[in-house]
Parts: structure tokens; sequence; C-alpha cells
């Protein structure tokens, strides 16, 4: 995770209106920089990776919040609160282009289903359906 990550995370979180918004702006942006750093071909040392993700969100939440806890609130139904607020994508658009909107879905259910690899439960809900909505919109 570098500078400039972290500059993009706290810019979207700066869109948000209240300290609940911001916070929510700030992990679900920062989930996504996280999953879509998982798509390469090189080995990954996830012992460095998650160290760096958790000292940022240490210095910029505090304690109570870790990769782990921003990964299991993106697959959870209180982040379509987020991925449906037009501030949050136009932050989103406008500091993250290297990262277009329309990939959030792949990049959510990249994350169900490492839950549902770690867990053995279906990945169902309200995100996966919210995945399945934007893939059809995106198709169709």
């Amino acid at each position: 995770m570098d500078e400039a990550i972290q500059q993009k995370v706290t810019a979207v979180a700066r869109a948000g209106m209240t300290s609940s918004e911001a916070v929510g702006f700030f992990r679900v942006c920062l989930g996504l920089f996280y999953l879509a750093g998982l798509m390469t071909k090189e080995t990954l040392d996830f012992k460095r990776l998650d160290g760096q993700y958790n000292r940022f969100i240490y210095q910029s939440l505090g304690g109570g919040h870790s990769i782990t806890s921003v990964l299991q609130f993106m697959s959870g139904e209180k982040v379509l609160r987020v991925l449906e607020s037009e501030r949050f994508l136009k932050a989103y658009a406008e500091h993250c282009p290297e990262m277009p909107v329309e990939g959030i879905p792949f990049l959510l259910s990249l994350n169900l289903g490492v839950a549902k690899d770690i867990s053995g439960i279906d990945a169902l809900g309200p995100v996966a359906d919210w995945i399945a909505r934007q893939k059809a919109a995106l198709e169709g």
C-alpha cells in the first residue's frame, strides 16, 4: 500500500457528510483497493500486506478496525448504503479512475468468494443480489 492509495481513500472518505458515512466510504474504498491488489500473478505476502493496511486503518480510524473487519463489512448488507450513495460513487470515480465503478461488482464477488471458501457457506443475500443486479444492468 503506497501513499497514493492512502490519499485516494482519504479523499473518498471526506466526501461523506457524517462521520458514519465517511467511515463507510473509507471502508469500501480501502477494501476495493485491497481486493484489486489481489489480482496479480505475483506471490503475495499477506502478513506484510495486511500489516500495511491495518496500520493505515488504525492511524485513520483508531482501534477496533482491521482489514478483516473491512472485508466483513463489504460482505454485509450495510455496504449497500455506501454502494448506492451518489456521493460515494462520484468521489470514487473522481479519485480512483484506475478502478472503474463498473468493476465494483467483480471485486465484491471476489470478496464473497473468499468468504465462502473460508466459511464453506454459499454467498447468498443482499450483497449477492446487488451484484447480480449490477451485472444484469451492465449486460443489458
